[in-house]
């Protein structure tokens, strides 16, 4: 199968009373299984977080910036995501390698992974003084239903969240992306009807994009009438450098970067965002000791 593009169209539809995004996350998420060697049921659980927040992100301007932590009781742990209206995309999963049977519909069992308890945090950095927090309890764990909860409970906004990963037999990703349809005052009873039969006969997301469909033809599946605005680039990018390593170094206070320098040949930092490792010998730490110092 070519490789295209990940890539995520904005549109609306009713004449503006639907607010619609969807997004292919093929080889954002490829790269992360790659990055992190997640096993696939973790691979499908990272892949539909971080297609989520790729979604939630387009829905900022600016600088803004948000971070989303699944933490529920399941085996692969806490699971984080962040993005930007930038279109740039993070992640990682805590326990990467959990291998579990396939769910009843013989499919990846997500919510096993994740588990069915616990919460969902979304926080977003608006450049104001304090960030906004939203926070709800898992519903479901497939993380769909979840996202959909989330927005109609935190946000007031009535949507519907598609999310789906298909991993290879090779553990690669196949397909991955998304969709978030949300509905905004004016819309009549019958037009809300239309919108929830066209979700509950649109074939899986996988399905559609292993058909070979852009976002744009997603979305016209399930809103005739949709009319794109823009479109929107989305990538895999992390913020981690050896300068901002440094600071968290000097952060640790000097009698543990003393004890470092002291204990350790050298000493290797890992970020969890990109599995980037940052090595330093004692030389380059008592530099760094002797400048937080002066």
């Amino acid at each position: 199968m070519e490789t295209k593009k990940d890539r995520l169209v904005r549109g609306t539809a009713l004449e503006g009373r639907v607010r619609a995004f969807a997004v292919r996350t093929t080889e954002l998420v490829d790269e992360l299984r790659r990055r992190h060697d997640t096993y696939p049921v973790a691979t499908a659980a990272l892949g539909r977080t971080v297609t989520a927040a790729a979604m939630m992100g387009a829905m900022l301007k600016g600088e803004e910036e948000l971070a989303i932590a699944v933490k529920g009781n399941g085996p692969v742990g806490r699971i984080n995501a962040e993005a930007n209206a930038s279109g740039e995309v993070r992640g990682y999963v805590q326990n990467p390698h959990v291998h579990l049977p396939s769910n009843s519909l013989g499919k990846l069992d997500v919510a096993g992974a994740v588990g069915t308890e616990g919460f969902i945090d979304v926080i977003k950095d608006l450049g104001l003084k304090e960030p906004y927090r939203g926070s709800i309890p898992i519903v479901s764990g497939e993380l769909g239903e979840d996202f959909t909860y989330y927005f109609a409970v935190s946000e007031q906004t009535p949507a519907a969240v598609g999310l789906g990963v298909l991993v290879e037999p090779d553990n690669s990703v196949r397909v991955a992306g998304g969709f978030i349809i949300q509905l905004l005052p004016g819309l009549t009873d019958s037009e809300i009807t239309e919108i929830e039969h066209a979700l509950g006969t649109l074939p899986s997301v996988t399905a559609l994009l292993d058909q070979g469909l852009e976002p744009e033809d997603m979305l016209r599946q399930l809103l005739p009438d949709a009319v794109m605005m823009d479109e929107l680039e989305i990538a895999f990018s992390c913020s981690c450098s050896r300068e901002k390593v440094e600071q968290t170094l000097v952060s640790l206070g000097q009698q543990e970067m003393e004890r470092l320098i002291e204990e350790d040949e050298q000493t290797e930092v890992v970020c969890h965002y990109c599995n980037e490792t940052y090595i330093f010998n004692r030389d380059e730490l008592q530099v760094i000791l002797n400048q937080a110092k002066s």
